[in-house]
């Protein structure tokens, strides 16, 4: 640390790390490079340089320009999609940040769903079942029994949870269940 090198940088042992923690050094957090351009052509070489730096300490880079970004949010939907294909690009800059940022954080989403409402709820990644329901309320954990369970994708493909139920597509998960991103999630529970 004496020779400016960031904490997150050092190889350090389990016992070493621990003596750290209460430090709450800023060098020891994780590092997302979120580099704004306004032309990623003109400004190649500047991301090539950042990305290398990025690579070489094992940290990630986002690439945005938050001009483009603010004239797209302005758009409807529908011209957005076109917008973005016009320019070579696969999805927002804002939805990339966001995935890497919960990446590096080791977070995922899952969601419930209810007819007067849907939430998304986050977690940690490796969270198990019982402790994703004590997010929503302590009891649900402590009283925790199954889930039932179902992935975004397959309701995005079927258009109704009726459908996914279907297809078979719900599946009843117990206690040792690790909630995946894009869960969407029933909480059985008895208090």
């Amino acid at each position: 640390m004496n020779k400016n090198i960031p904490l997150r940088l050092l190889p350090l042992t389990d016992k070493e790390k621990n003596c750290t923690l209460d430090l709450h050094l800023i060098t020891a957090k994780p590092v997302l490079y979120v580099i704004n351009v306004f032309d990623v052509e003109k400004d190649r070489g500047h991301i090539d340089t950042i990305k290398a730096y990025a690579e070489k300490e094992g940290s990630k880079c986002v690439v945005l320009s938050g001009d483009i970004e603010a004239e797209i949010s302005r758009m409807d939907p529908a011209e957005q999609a076109d917008y973005y294909e016009d320019l070579g690009i696969k999805e927002s800059g804002l939805k990339r940040l966001i995935r890497e940022t919960y990446n590096l954080l080791g977070l995922v989403t899952y969601f419930t769903a209810g007819p007067k409402e849907v939430r998304a709820w986050t977690i940690r990644k490796g969270t198990k079942a019982p402790q994703a329901a004590g997010v929503i309320h302590t009891d649900f954990e402590r009283g925790f029994i199954r889930a039932e369970v179902y992935g975004y994708e397959d309701l995005a493909t079927h258009k109704s949870e009726q459908k996914v139920k279907e297809k078979g597509l719900l599946r009843l998960e117990g206690k040792d269940y690790v909630v995946k991103d894009g869960d969407i999630m029933h909480f059985l529970f008895n208090v």
